[in-house]
């Protein structure tokens, strides 16, 4: 009973597609127009077009419609709102097509080539499209045996390809060939993940590093993941962050342009304990250091490489030790050795006592306040002034003293020699 109910269906479709035959009898303007008003039923195949009389022995498939001539198509009319839609063959560019005409707009929405490959287009059960794929497996499934692609392009010329190749994913530039994007095949989870506050990129916390490059520098950055270094200029740092160069342009600059003017930390180093700095010269092979003392007092140090003990030392009280000479640039403005030239406006004793009295210091050392700084090269430089000009007068009064020394011998002589008489 129900295999008669389907046959009777293919047979009622027949009835409606000979009734639409010999509504639009586009073929031959001769041809006899016939209406038949009551049901028709075919229990055989129906042969619809001039090619049913070339081969009129033909045995029709059961409850089959061909449709054989040279333009063969199907016309399907909406007399409700005159909507007329053609399904026909062999019409599109000259070409062998398949097509679905929409014929108010005069469109073509479905064109399908001969000799299109299986599974071109195919629809699964759930509504899943294959492209290329008789079993999709999402809601748009691609399939090509070497790289399948989906291309997006506008009315502009640009294009773009998503593109899944033999070693991996990409988008490329359909215009210039380039790749914008890639990711390999095998790549960690979470490598690259745009987040709605954050880009994360090594979500997994896999060993995977990140690599930056430059127009000349293939290692402009680069995180090693298995180190947790950071390398500029080096895909081996040596350190958590490490700057490398070989053209004499390592180095690192920092700069806060605001506009207002204030003191502000600019670089700070903290550690739980003392920390140094290291200059080295890797030429010479010799080395510096700044170290903040981890011992009490937590002194400040200058050091050389050498195991001899720091070559300054500088306490929090202010205390400064050098084991060796302290040498200045300053210049002696009061005129040290120019005491002893002929032309040194030398003060006699009693103007330079004078002077003292008046002033309260010596004249070329300046006044030393009790509680302040003072000028260590400019005072030492006045002192050695004043020394040397007190030696002058040292000299002075030790001739002075024998002057008097070698009259006063003369005169013991004198009455000696008058007692005498």
């Amino acid at each position: 009973m129900q295999l008669e109910a389907v046959r009777l269906a293919r047979l009622t479709s027949t009835a409606v597609v000979c009734a639409i035959a010999a509504l639009f009898p586009i073929r031959s303007a001769e041809a006899q127009v016939q209406v038949i008003a009551n049901d028709v039923k075919i229990e055989d195949g129906l042969c619809v077009g001039t090619g049913c009389s070339t081969n009129p022995g033909s045995d029709y498939p059961d409850g089959q419609v061909l449709l054989s001539s040279d333009d063969a198509g199907l016309v399907l009319v909406d007399n409700a709102d005159t909507n007329v839609w053609e399904v026909l063959i062999d019409t599109v560019a000259a070409t062998d097509t398949f097509a679905i005409r929409d014929f108010n707009d005069n469109t073509l929405p479905l064109v399908i080539e001969n000799g299109a490959p299986d599974n071109t287009f195919y629809i699964a059960a759930g509504g899943d499209i294959g492209l290329g794929t008789a079993i999709p497996q999402t809601n748009l499934h691609v399939v090509d045996p070497v790289a399948s692609a989906v291309r997006l392009e506008n009315n502009t010329n640009t294009r773009f390809d998503l593109m899944v190749e033999p070693v991996g994913f990409s988008l490329r530039d359909a215009v210039s060939g380039n790749r914008v994007f890639f990711a390999a095949e095998n790549v960690p989870a979470g490598t690259l993940f745009l987040g709605e506050d954050a880009l994360s990129i090594n979500g997994s916390d896999s060993d995977y590093d990140v690599q930056i490059r430059g127009t000349t520098d293939p290692t402009l950055f680069f995180a090693d993941a298995s180190t947790d270094r950071i390398g500029l200029g080096t895909n081996v740092p040596a350190e958590p962050l490490h700057v490398f160069r070989t053209d004499g342009t390592a180095s690192v600059l920092v700069e806060n342009a605001f506009g207002s003017t204030a003191t502000r930390e600019m670089l700070k180093i903290a550690n739980n304990g003392g920390s140094y700095a290291t200059f080295e010269n890797t030429n010479s092979g010799t080395t510096w250091y700044l170290v903040h003392e981890n011992a009490d007092p937590h002194n400040f140090i200058i050091a050389d490489g050498v195991a001899d003990g720091p070559e300054m030392t500088l306490t929090a009280g202010g205390d400064l030790t050098i084991p060796g000479q302290l040498f200045t640039a300053g210049s002696c403005a009061a005129g040290c050795d120019r005491v002893f030239d002929a032309d040194y406006p030398l003060p006699t004793i009693a103007e330079q006592a004078a002077l003292m009295k008046s002033l309260k210091h010596l004249p070329n050392v300046g006044p030393t306040p009790e509680d302040g700084p003072f000028n260590i090269t400019a005072m030492t430089g006045g002192m050695l002034n004043e020394l040397e000009k007190a030696h002058l007068y040292i000299a002075e009064l030790e001739a002075r003293d024998r002057a008097t020394q070698d009259r006063i011998a003369r005169l013991e002589a004198l009455v000696a020699d008058l007692a005498a008489r």
